[in-house]
């Protein structure tokens, strides 16, 4: 098990989520190295009880949509209230909204998120939420993919796990990073292990060769190809042969 340094001098990286469900958290973020890492206090996580604002006895966070329509819609003045208090504990860190509508995720993304102070993200429920508080506390709208989930809980463990894994010190081995799908355009090369023959499927033979140029030459060609079959979208697959 790879060893999580402490004591790193950098300000733990920060997620805090608002979310009407803060007992799905932890979840997967929990265990493995990202679980490792938050145990060892490489960054934090704060949670935000949404219903906490809620108005009245009842303490509603939801209405009927204006105009009519199937559904409720999360109201913009609990949403407020919610997120000014997240301000308060959290800091003024950068305010997303996992949403379809949104701009997709990238590796890129990512990477600048993780080398900041942290994220904010607002997990919607029902139908989604009061179009004004968008502008009003200016979120910026995001999305893990083209498809809808029950809640932003998941896509909000998602993002996180996008970013907190690039941190420095939370994966063992830095260089594995370097070599990932969507880093310099490209999907991931194949991998092999042992054994050297399974169910008549062999290792390539340039990968047992101990010519370590021709093995990187191998997987270069390799990212390539696969990218070009398989993401053609990706600036990547454009690159000369």
């Amino acid at each position: 098990m790879p060893h999580i340094p402490t004591g790193t001098g950098r300000t733990p990286w920060r997620a805090s989520v608002l979310t009407l469900f803060p007992e799905m958290f932890p979840g997967p973020l929990g265990v493995s190295l990202v679980g490792q890492a938050l145990a060892a206090g490489l960054w934090s996580l704060d949670l935000h009880q949404i219903r906490d604002f809620g108005i009245g006895r009842h303490r509603a966070v939801d209405d009927t949509p204006a105009g009519g329509g199937a559904g409720m819609v999360l109201r913009a003045d609990v949403l407020a209230a919610a997120i000014d208090h997240a301000r308060e504990a959290s800091g003024d860190l950068p305010l997303f909204y996992l949403s379809p509508r949104g701009a997709p995720l990238t590796q890129a993304q990512a990477r600048t998120l993780s080398a900041g102070p942290g994220v904010m993200l607002l997990a919607g429920r029902f139908e989604g939420i009061d179009e004004r508080i968008i502008a009003g506390r200016g979120i910026t709208e995001i999305s893990i993919g083209d498809y809808v989930l029950s809640g932003g809980e998941l896509a909000a463990m998602v993002m996180i796990d996008a970013c907190v894994r690039l941190i420095p010190g939370v994966l063992g081995a830095e260089e594995s990073l370097m070599h990932e799908s969507f880093e310099d355009g490209l999907l991931e090369y194949p991998h092999y292990t042992k054994p050297r023959e399974w169910e008549g499927r062999a290792t390539p033979d340039v990968l047992l060769s101990g010519d370590h140029k021709k093995i990187a030459e191998w997987r270069s060609e390799e990212a390539r190809r696969i990218t070009r079959e398989r993401r053609p979208d990706l600036p990547g697959s454009r690159a000369k042969r």
